[in-house]
């Protein structure tokens, strides 16, 4: 796998790039060799947070994580487990929807040891189902109104597009906006 390793306000030193590659590279037995061309890594601090962003483009999954400490080596290792994670977890889903050797199955490699399947699989129960009549207006007013109910997303129609938005808070305190294609 080739490893595209870049920073964003830290150099990013021979040692710290030996160590995000051979963690990351915990997760080669997962793929076969065509699946996965560049892994993209982006290295950052901001505030003293050290954060890292590893996204891997597989032919029909996108499998993306970040992670932030006090630490580069920290959220380095956070990083690979909650990926190994995911890719577990996808690869479960796969085995259980498809049981023949075809399609999306095939990216991922077979290994020798069981996996469980009850402690991998979500349940994806729906439990509530909400209306309400959108009303229209700005985002500016949408953002207050997200605000006043204490809620991290506000869906609303947009009085300029005549669309419906949803506007949320990001993880780093400021605002985003979603609009439909």
């Amino acid at each position: 796998m080739k490893y595209n390793i870049r920073g964003q306000h830290i150099l990013v030193t021979d040692a710290l790039r030996d160590y995000v590659e051979k963690k990351l590279s915990r997760l080669e037995k997962y793929f076969e060799e065509p699946s996965v061309s560049e892994t993209n890594v982006t290295l950052s601090v901001t505030k003293g947070r050290h954060a890292i962003e590893v996204t891997i483009p597989l032919t029909s999954v996108m499998l993306r994580a970040e992670e932030k400490s006090e630490d580069m080596y920290a959220s380095t290792d956070l990083v690979v487990d909650k990926l190994e994670r995911q890719i577990r977890k996808h690869k479960t889903k796969i085995n259980s929807k498809f049981r023949k050797e075809s399609g999306i199955r095939a990216m991922f490699k077979d290994e020798g040891a069981a996996v469980r399947v009850m402690d991998e699989v979500d349940d994806y129960e729906l439990v509530r189902t909400k209306r309400f009549l959108l009303k229209p207006m700005d985002v500016e007013e949408a953002i207050l109104q997200m605000n006043m109910v204490g809620h991290s997303f506000y869906m609303f129609a947009n009085s300029d597009t005549k669309e419906v938005n949803v506007v949320y808070r990001r993880s780093d305190g400021r605002y985003g906006l979603l609009e439909a294609d």
